[in-house]
C-alpha cells in the first residue's frame, strides 16, 4: 500500500539529526515538523526570517503574524528568533543550513530538480528553491511518485525548467526512496506492499537495487 502524505513526512523525519538546523518546503515538506523524533534537537528555519519554528497550532490557536514561507500559521518556541529575509538567505547562501526538504515536479537520474514554474502557468516567483538547492548541505525530495495524469515524476531528463543541477541527494515518494548517488539513482526502500514490478513500471528513470532489498 502506497505511503500516505503524512506518512511520506514521517519517513523523511528519519533523515533528521541531532543539532541540525532545517528548511521545509512548501507542500508535505511542512508536514515534517509534526514527526520530529523525540530526544533530537532539531531547529526549524524559514526564508521569510524565523528561526526555530514550532509544529502546526491546533484549531483555534493560531496567530496570524506567525507564519512560514508558504504563508502557513506555525507556532513559535521559547527559542525562536525573527530576522530579516535577507538574514535567512544569507544562512542558506553561507551554507549553516544541514538539510533541506523540497517538494518537486520533476527529479532526473542525475539529481536534477524541477520544481518551481510549469511553462504556460502564472507562478508567484520561483521562492528560495534556487537558494536551498545551492547552499544546504543535504537535499531530500519528497513527492508522490507520478504525476496527477499518471505520468512518471522520477525521469532520465527534466523536461520542466530546472531549479538545480545534480544537487538531490534523497528521493522519497508514496511507493519507495531513491538515494541518488549522482550520477544514478538506487531503491534503498519500498513502501508496504508496494512491488519492484509497480516502482518500475512508474519510474522512468533506470535505477539499481539496493543489496538489502534483493535479499528481502
Amino acid at each position: 500500500m502506497a505511503w500516505t502524505r503524512e506518512q511520506m513526512a514521517r519517513r523523511a523525519s528519519r533523515e533528521l539529526r541531532d543539532g541540525f538546523y532545517v528548511n521545509l518546503g512548501i507542500g508535505i515538506p511542512t508536514l515534517v515538523a509534526n514527526y520530529i523524533p523525540a530526544g533530537l534537537t532539531v531547529t526549524l528555519q524559514s526564508e521569510n526570517g524565523m528561526l526555530g519554528m514550532g509544529p502546526f497550532p491546533f484549531d483555534g490557536e493560531a496567530d496570524a503574524d506567525l507564519i512560514n514561507a508558504g504563508k502557513q500559521t506555525i507556532t513559535a518556541l521559547p527559542s525562536s528568533s525573527f530576522f530579516s529575509s535577507a538574514d535567512s538567505f544569507a544562512m542558506i547562501r553561507g551554507g549553516h543550513i544541514d538539510l533541506t526538504v523540497l517538494g518537486a515536479m520533476e527529479v532526473s537520474a542525475v539529481g536534477d530538480i524541477a520544481n518551481w514554474t510549469i511553462p504556460g502557468k502564472m507562478v508567484k516567483g520561483m521562492g528560495g528553491a534556487m537558494d536551498l538547492v545551492a547552499g544546504v548541505k543535504r537535499v531530500v525530495v519528497v513527492m508522490e511518485h507520478t504525476n496527477k495524469g499518471g505520468s512518471a515524476k522520477i525521469l532520465p531528463h527534466c523536461t520542466l525548467p530546472l531549479t538545480g543541477k545534480a544537487c538531490v541527494d534523497l528521493i522519497i515518494t508514496d511507493l519507495c526512496v531513491l538515494a541518488c548517488d549522482r550520477p544514478g539513482l538506487r531503491l534503498i526502500e519500498l513502501a508496504p506492499d508496494v512491488s519492484l514490478d509497480e516502482v518500475r513500471a512508474r519510474t522512468a528513470a533506470a535505477f539499481t537495487i539496493d543489496p538489502a532489498i534483493e535479499a528481502a
